[in-house]
Parts: C-alpha cells; structure tokens; sequence
C-alpha cells in the first residue's frame, strides 16, 4: 500500500530488519544453549551487508549493464530490497576449544545484548514513524 513512496519503504525495511533480528536472537540463543555439546559449531545470520548492496544498487547514479544477449552474464544489476534473505551461516573459521566446539559464550552474550539493543532501536524508529503520520494526520 505504502510502498512506492519513502515512507512505506522505510517502514518496510524496519520490519525486515526487526524480523532478522528475531532470527539472529534465535541463534545466538542456539549457541550459547550448545556451548558444551562437542564438535558444535556456532552459526551468524548474515544480512545487512547484503541489504546494503541492494539499496545502493536502487540509486540513480549507479551505473548498469545492459543485457544485449540471453548469454551475457549480468553485472551491477539492480537488485531489488525485498528480494534479500537473511543467511544463517556456519563459523567454520574461528578458533575452537579441545572438544571441538567455538562458541565462545561471553562473545555471544555481547552479541546477544547488541542484537536487543538493535531490536530495541529498530522498534523505536517505527514508533517514530507512526507518529510523524499521526502528526501529518492531525
């Protein structure tokens, strides 16, 4: 309904984001739960960097490649916002404890504690949102 002007998008990629964030805190929860099971291997949500790319790819001054060919392979292609998933990805790389497992459980309380920040904020900012159309509205 509101999504052709700035408002709707906004508030669109609010939800988005809150919504990630219920997802990242279901992981972190995940790990810090299977800090002692051996040979675990924590997960991260990946999400905004990709978000990111796909609203710089909507700018107007963003150069774009233009497909003269079904066989051209397709670069700097706008992509669209709505069209970003959130990723939950294996650590693989980091460091890891005798029995096999790299949760470390004070780096994901931090990162636990971040992430509701985050929510929190994200949260206010659409209470925000609202209230600035309520002000138009009066």
């Amino acid at each position: 309904m509101f999504l052709n002007n700035s408002f709707g998008k906004n508030l669109d990629i609010l939800q988005r984001t809150m919504d990630v964030s219920m997802i990242r805190q279901d992981v972190l929860a995940n790990n810090i739960a299977n800090a002692d099971t051996p040979n675990f291997k924590r997960s991260e949500v990946n999400f905004e960097a990709q978000l990111k790319r796909a609203l710089e790819s909507e700018k107007p001054g963003t150069m774009h490649a233009a497909m003269t060919n079904e066989r051209d392979i397709p670069f700097n292609q706008p992509m669209d916002y709505r069209s970003v998933m959130p990723r939950r990805v294996l650590d693989y790389l980091s460091q890891t404890d005798n029995n096999g497992n790299n949760v470390n459980t004070e780096q994901e309380s931090m990162l636990l504690l971040q992430n509701q920040l985050r929510y929190n904020l994200l949260a206010r900012s659409v209470a925000n949102q609202f209230s600035r159309l309520n002000i138009v509205l009066r």
